[in-house]
């Protein structure tokens, strides 16, 4: 058993330490962030299963806080109304989920953030495909090759690796990153 410990760990050091070459990348996703909360806007994140989590969890970090005292910021995680989520199920279908919450509730100038460890996930995909219509910046955390969202999204963190887990243990830690760049910016 703590070979398989010893593995995991090993395989998540090497993944981790693969982030320093997509330095240029998160902080060019921190600063269109920043721009966006300077004018104002918000943030929708989202994603599913996982991603879904990572998109609540980054979501809460910016509208509390992350290390720092400072303002709320704007950011909804489309991934938390059941209600809302079901009732376009229902009636749209899921692919449909995030996108008709980006049409209700997205304002020009807005970030949205899709993350998805294939980069292939059809919600995740439908709703970035609205950002030209809606004058939003579409940006992405994805995995494996980058799937669609490489050429959806102004900018597609790629993590690279074909391990799910990996990917989304580095989301995590972009989420984190970008969330310090940004208190360093609106911190009181």
């Amino acid at each position: 058993m703590k070979d398989i410990v010893q593995q995991e760990v090993n395989e998540h050091i090497l993944v981790a330490n693969s982030i320093f070459d997509l330095s240029e990348d998160i902080v060019k996703c921190a600063q269109i962030c920043i721009d966006c909360l300077e004018k104002r806007g918000k943030i929708l994140i989202f994603g599913n299963g996982g991603s879904a989590s990572d998109a609540q969890h980054i979501a809460a970090e910016l509208v509390g806080r992350y290390k720092t005292e400072r303002i709320g910021l704007s950011a909804i995680a489309l991934t938390t109304d059941t209600s809302i989520i079901t009732s376009i199920g229902n009636d749209f279908g899921y692919d449909k989920i995030f996108s008709r919450q980006v049409e209700a509730i997205a304002n020009k100038g807005d970030v949205l953030i899709g993350i998805s460890t294939s980069g292939k996930s059809p919600n995740v995909i439908n709703a970035l495909k609205l950002a030209k219509k809606f004058n939003l910046t579409p940006l992405g955390m994805s995995g494996k090759d980058g799937g669609d969202m490489d050429e959806i999204c102004s900018t597609n963190i790629v993590i690279p690796s074909d391990d799910t887990a990996r990917i989304q243990e580095m989301h995590i830690l972009i989420g984190h990153i970008i969330c310090s760049l940004i208190d360093q910016k609106f911190k009181s």
